[in-house]
């Protein structure tokens, strides 16, 4: 996918990550091809794993979370066993928005959205601190998330490094 990913790639993947919901005719429009060589170049970068999914944001509020955390996980031992134990325990929790696995102090962030602050309190000690695999956890609460849609394309900066 990298030798043949161009300028146009590049236009659909910040449109689509801007709103996933345009039509292809929309898209098509802003990237500046014919409606069936956009609908080809969307369908190929979906077959070559680079477009991964679509999805809505929702409001947190509206879903009754009033609160939103990191929680950092130390684990007491690190072999292969208990990092994937613990990996697939968190991802099974419901309120669980996102995993990192991470290097340093901490072995893993997870992100989760609560009810409120005795809903995390319950979270913590009955989902983390019961686990044989965790050593430790240090909860920060999430006061405001900015999320920025639009991934940096490094891959389309390299193949024209490489056009010079």
């Amino acid at each position: 996918m990298k030798k043949s990913f161009d300028q146009i790639d590049n236009a659909i993947l910040e449109a689509l990550q801007n709103h996933a919901r345009l039509s292809n005719k929309e898209l098509a429009a802003q990237v500046g091809l014919a409606p069936s060589s956009c609908l080809e170049r969307v369908r190929r970068l979906q077959d070559a794993g680079v477009i991964r999914g679509y999805r809505a944001k929702v409001s947190p509020e509206a879903m009754g979370i009033s609160l939103q955390a990191f929680v950092s996980v130390r684990l007491a031992q690190h072999d292969r066993e208990e990092v994937e134990a613990f990996r697939v325990h968190v991802e099974n929790l419901e309120e669980t928005v996102s995993i990192y696995h991470v290097a340093g102090e901490s072995d893993f962030l997870v992100h989760v959205a609560v009810r409120n602050a005795e809903h995390l309190k319950e979270l913590a000690l009955d989902a983390f601190t019961t686990r044989k695999e965790v050593d430790r956890i240090r909860t920060s609460l999430i006061y405001e998330h900015v999320h920025q849609p639009v991934l940096p394309n490094y891959a389309l900066a390299d193949s024209l490094e490489g056009e010079s």
